[in-house]
């Protein structure tokens, strides 16, 4: 996959690879030789394929090497003749991809779809020959990392590669696993290329193969990814912190010490524990460095503490807090919570005799192989259980993460290549995750939590929760419990919050503008454009033969069929026209225009033209945009006689029974509320938001009226509308 060599001679290379812990590259270099004398068999196995095999049968004792000696031929031959940038034999690279997949403990399956991910791309070998010669399975991995041509995508080639993939996936983890070991490969090897072309893939590789790496729990890949793009994106930083990991290299380690003191410890509490020092690498020195400004020599490492329980986790962890100073703050349980990309492990930090801080990592050998080899250490995620036959037609993958089905849901809604791209950076981005526990009614046929519980990235807020759960179904959402209060939409979400969501009706309601600001997630700000976008039915009707404009009618839907003016058989009174012949008309949702608003419109898609409140933000950023306005007005010169829509603000000094005071007041004045929202109180202060649905538009001063008459209550404005002086207010 456009796999490229080392060029000898850069010397900045050679200096990324000293002082990294790689993969054995005596076996890499033995491979390029055999690779050189051809496939010549020994005891029936290719000599290139001699170190392969020897890692994953350390893995995998009773796997059949067959199957992989029959891959390695089929590659070999269909490659020959083919030479990396180096000179190189280009069945090296796909050794090299598939030696990495072994140490980490892929299974064969894995192993011999490595071996073949580059033959259909660049060969003449195709998708239906390998099916016959390997099965569908290695077939689907092979095509899940084959390439789109750039003859037939252009310059969307490479976002809907990336989509290609992430949709394979989402079926089956492997393909990513393959790709992200195939990247590795290449970026060690990117030293032959020109400088721009560096720069542009070690980008991609930052942006999107890292934090796949990360959030399928792969870290021994995203370690070593990063110390190479870090090299190349940042040379100055990476000889800084090279140069200081070497100068600490000369020094004595004070961690070795306190490791013996940890064994001793354990070995005296009977506990069996392996205890080792994990160096960082070299992007996490420098991110400590940057957090505590300078370094000791056990900022460079980590203790690793490696036991055969779970129990045993937690009896290491009481002995060390007993026997040494722990530092509390530094105490999580990953254990008990596993993070969302199946990592656990308990992490503390104890103080030695010297006064060195050293952090420490607890975790069982079968949660180290995770940690390390993420879900490549699953090995064949629908391989059933012993004795257990697999549903026909079922791949229930049980290693899918909740983020990967939340990112093939919305990139499904997202056609655009530059928009997908754009979202999928975004998303990838935002590297921790949070639980939240909804306790509202669970959706019917939406794609929400489970249960319940549902993954949100940190920093999302109440609206990513709701179009999460519902889907679609969140654009009627009015309002949220945070832990049993009463919250906005824009709340931001903490770990462990228990949300309610409240929503209205779904007629009587729909996103604002303004919901698009506290949008974190790609999916809940890609309904909330299409829906701002598109054409919503909200009273609107076409132009009337011979009228030769626009009209727009009330909002009956938005009342509902139980409030005043909602007549679903009688039409609709028109309320507003536009010079526009043909178009229909609505009344914007994010102001609500009323009669006699100055009012202003802009035609949208479908042949519809928006009349928003001339002093609307909206209106400025359309303006700004060079979007030309269309004139419209009133129908029926501004009489207000018509049923409408409006929105209002009620500022008010907290109190006890505020809201059943306010509600009653609108009731009097024969109004319905549509929706409301309580912000959480403010120095005393709180804001009442309502969407009211009046019977006739004239009503709305004598109802703005009653409302400010509410003890507490000192200010009543329009949704979107300049604070006035009182000798202007209605």
């Amino acid at each position: 996959m456009s796999a490229e060599a080392t060029n000898p001679g850069n010397p900045g290379a050679a200096g990324r690879r000293r002082g990294r812990r790689r993969l054995e590259l005596s076996g890499l270099r033995r491979i390029g030789r055999a690779a050189l004398l051809g496939p010549a068999p020994r005891d029936g196995l290719p000599h290139a394929l001699e170190h392969v095999a020897k890692v994953h049968r350390g893995h995998h004792p009773d796997a059949d090497l067959d199957t992989l000696t029959r891959a390695y031929l089929l590659a070999e031959s269909s490659h020959r003749g083919q030479l990396r940038k180096s000179g190189e034999p280009y069945i090296t690279h796909p050794l090299a991809v598939t030696l990495i997949l072994a140490e980490l403990g892929a299974e064969t399956t894995t192993l011999t779809a490595s071996l073949l991910h580059d033959t259909v791309e660049d060969t003449e070998v195709t998708l239906d020959q390998v099916r016959e010669l390997f099965g569908a399975e290695v077939c689907y991995l092979v095509d899940g990392v084959t390439k789109l041509e750039k003859v037939d995508y252009g310059a969307a080639a490479e976002p809907e590669t990336f989509r290609k993939m992430l949709v394979a996936t989402g079926n089956d983890v492997r393909v990513m696993s393959i790709k992200l070991a195939d990247r590795l490969h290449n970026m060690r090897t990117l030293g032959v290329m020109r400088p721009e072309k560096q720069v542009r893939i070690a980008k991609v590789t930052r942006d999107v193969l890292i934090p796949l790496a990360e959030r399928l729990g792969v870290q021994a890949l995203k370690a070593e990814l990063e110390d190479l793009v870090f090299a190349i994106l940042h040379p100055e930083e990476y000889a800084t912190t090279r140069a200081l990991v070497m100068e600490y290299a000369s020094r004595p380690d004070p961690l070795t010490a306190l490791a013996q003191r940890v064994r001793t410890v354990l070995d005296e509490a009977g506990i069996d524990a392996e205890v080792l020092v994990r160096p960082r690498h070299f992007v996490s020195v420098h991110r400590v460095r940057l957090a505590r400004g300078a370094l000791t020599g056990a900022d460079l490492g980590r203790l690793l503490v490696l036991v055969a329980e779970d129990a045993d986790c937690y009896a290491v962890l009481g002995e060390l807090h007993t026997c040494f100073t722990p530092v509390i703050s530094e105490f999580k349980d990953f254990i008990a919570v596993p993070k969302f990309n199946l990592y656990q492990s308990l992490h503390t930090a104890v103080t030695g005799p010297s006064g060195e801080v050293a952090e420490t990592l607890i975790r069982t050998h079968q949660m180290h192989r995770v940690a390390e080899a993420g879900v490549i250490a699953l090995g064949n995620p629908y391989a059933p259980p012993d004795g257990v036959d697999a549903p026909e037609g079922e791949r229930a993958d049980p290693t899918r993460p909740g983020w990967l089905s939340r990112l093939l849901e919305w990139q499904r809604t997202t056609p655009d290549p530059d928009t997908f791209w754009t979202s999928l950076r975004d998303d990838l981005a935002q590297d921790r995750e949070i639980t939240v526990f909804c306790t509202d009614a669970p959706p019917d046929g939406s794609s929400g939590g489970t249960g319940g519980v549902i993954g949100l990235p940190a920093g999302a807020s109440c609206v990513d929760a709701a179009y999460e759960r519902h889907g679609e179904g969140a654009h009627c959402c009015i309002g949220a419990r945070v832990n049993g209060r009463l919250a906005t939409l824009s709340t931001v979400l903490h770990d462990g919050d228990s949300l309610e969501l409240l929503r209205a009706p779904e007629s009587a309601a729909g996103p604002s503008p303004e919901w698009l600001e506290h949008a974190r997630t790609p999916a809940a700000r890609l309904a909330i454009a299409r829906w701002l976008a598109g054409p919503q039915e909200s009273c609107a009707r076409p132009a009337a033969p011979g009228e030769g404009h626009g009209v727009a009618s009330p909002d009956r839907r938005a009342a509902g069929p139980d409030h005043p003016g909602a007549d679903p058989v009688a039409p609709a009174s028109v309320l507003a026209v536009a010079d526009l012949p043909g178009a229909s008309v609505r009344l914007a949702r994010c102001c609500t225009p009323v009669p006699p608003d100055a009012v202003t419109g802009f035609a949208v898609r479908g042949g519809t033209v928006t009349v928003h409140r001339a002093l609307c933000p909206v209106v400025a950023r359309m303006a700004a945009t060079g979007r030309q306005p269309v004139g419209v007005r009133w129908r029926g010169a501004g009489q207000g006689g018509h049923g409408c829509r409006v929105t209002l603000l009620a500022e008010a000094f907290s109190r006890p029974q505020l809201l059943a005071d306010l509600t009653e007041a609108i009731a009097s004045q024969g109004a319905a509320v549509v929706s409301a929202a309580v912000e959480p109180p403010h120095e005393q202060r709180v804001r009442h938001t309502y969407t009211l649905h009046l019977p006739n538009a004239a009503g709305l001063p004598s109802l703005m009226r009653a409302m400010r008459q509410v003890p507490g209550v000192f200010d009543v404005l329009r949704a979107g509308r300049a604070r006035q002086p009182a000798a202007l207010r209605p």
